[in-house]
């Protein structure tokens, strides 16, 4: 019997678990579509990456000191698969606006059929074998193989022929990992809009095949065509980057906001800088504008508490880590008092958190405080190559060694 599936927010599980996983990760490529109770067979990382409990190249640069790169390389590519998609979206922003506006409006919209159709879906009772037993999982644990998620989508889109962009919400709501870039535009990839006219269909002897026979749905049932979604097509912009021009004091009484977009900041940029204060504190209106279910918002802030706690052990400094109905507020008071002369921090992706640093920004400013974002190495190098498809760009970083 597999052990029950649990995710620990902290900096420590995951470098426990990343250990773990080492020793098989030679087997990932042959083993890694197999769906198996407890996923022995693939890392379970993800919500550690997402939150940068965990780093993506230590990740990497582990499992390419265990193993020769042959045997890894697939592992490798799906590590650099998130930060792809990321960099896809810092350039096509868009595409999550127009998601965050279509949800609500979709969910209005649905016919009674429709909704029938989602309470089912909701509830576990749609019959389909697989498909409700991967909707438990996800509420329970927060989890789903990337296999389940792609047979999820496309059941869920063509054979139930509900929006994807609510799907996309019911993913986000419940995944610990729930990554906007990842999620949302992994749902596109299944629908048809990523690379146009490339669906996913689900099909009932691959389940079969890959969770041997654990779930074996009746092939009458399954679409068997997919049909076209279409879009205006979106604009592109250059990914945010930052002024190498602009002068930064940071001898100074230097403050760091923390969130949780990444919390390994006593490693890169800012491992060697001294901090007077380090602001943690959590919005109290972050999860409800989200879209998150308490136990994606409880397991991300147990996550910025463990990035703060480590934070301010490496760096000697005081922490702030209230909750607060106005973060900006809460910022500008934080500063006033500690007498900052400059506030850094790593400028979140596009998605819920940007509106928050934004708003924080602004009210800085307001009070006269400069907040400097900074752009991971690892982003800023790799973000501006995720311009056409993912395999152009994982050859670029293949030949680069």
């Amino acid at each position: 019997m597999a052990e029950p599936l649990t995710f620990i927010p902290t900096r420590a599980a995951a470098s426990a678990r990343l250990a773990e996983f080492l020793p098989i990760a030679g087997r990932y490529a042959a083993d890694r579509n197999f769906v198996r109770p407890g996923h022995p067979n693939i890392s379970r990382l993800s919500p550690s990456i997402q939150k940068r409990l965990l780093l993506e190249e230590e990740v990497i640069d582990a499992a390419r000191a265990r193993w020769p790169f042959e045997a890894v390389e697939k592992f490798v590519q799906e590590v650099y698969w998130r930060t792809y998609w990321k960099g896809w979206l810092e350039q096509r922003p868009e595409a999550w606006s127009r998601w965050v506006e279509a949800v609500p409006r979709l969910r209005d919209a649905l016919s009674a059929e429709q909704r029938s159709t989602l309470e089912a879906v909701l509830a576990g009772r749609t019959g389909i074998a697989g498909f409700d037993a991967w909707a438990q999982e996800l509420v329970e644990t927060g989890y789903l193989h990337n296999h389940a998620r792609m047979w999820f989508a496309s059941l869920w889109i063509f054979t139930l022929k509900l929006p994807w962009e609510l799907g996309a919400a019911f993913f986000y709501k419940h995944l610990l990992d729930g990554d906007v870039a990842s999620n949302t535009l992994s749902w596109r990839w299944v629908a048809g809009l990523q690379t146009p006219g490339k669906t996913y269909l689900a099909r009932a002897d691959n389940i079969a095949h890959y969770t041997e026979g654990r779930h074996v749905p009746d092939a009458a049932r399954l679409a068997t065509q997919p049909f076209p979604i279409t879009e205006e097509p979106l604009p592109k912009v250059p990914a945010w980057s930052e002024d190498q021009t602009a002068a930064v004091d940071v001898q100074g009484r230097v403050g760091l906001w923390l969130h949780p977009e990444d919390l390994a900041v006593e490693r890169g940029e800012f491992a060697g800088l001294n901090f007077e204060s380090i602001n943690a504190s959590w919005p109290s209106g972050i999860a409800t504008a989200a879209g998150w279910s308490p136990k994606v918002a409880q397991w991300t802030r147990a996550a910025l508490e463990d990035g703060a706690l480590r934070a301010a052990k490496h760096f000697g400094a005081d922490v702030i880590a209230s909750e607060t109905p106005v973060l900006g507020s809460t910022m500008v008071e934080w500063a006033q008092a500690r007498k900052l002369s400059v506030v850094v921090a790593y400028r979140p992706f596009v998605g819920p958190w940007l509106p928050e640093a934004l708003d924080v920004e602004a009210a800085l400013a307001k009070a006269g405080f400069t907040l400097h974002w900074r752009r991971r190495a690892w982003d800023a190098t790799l973000f501006p190559h995720a311009t056409r498809g993912y395999f152009p760009f994982w050859e670029r970083i293949r030949s680069a060694g």
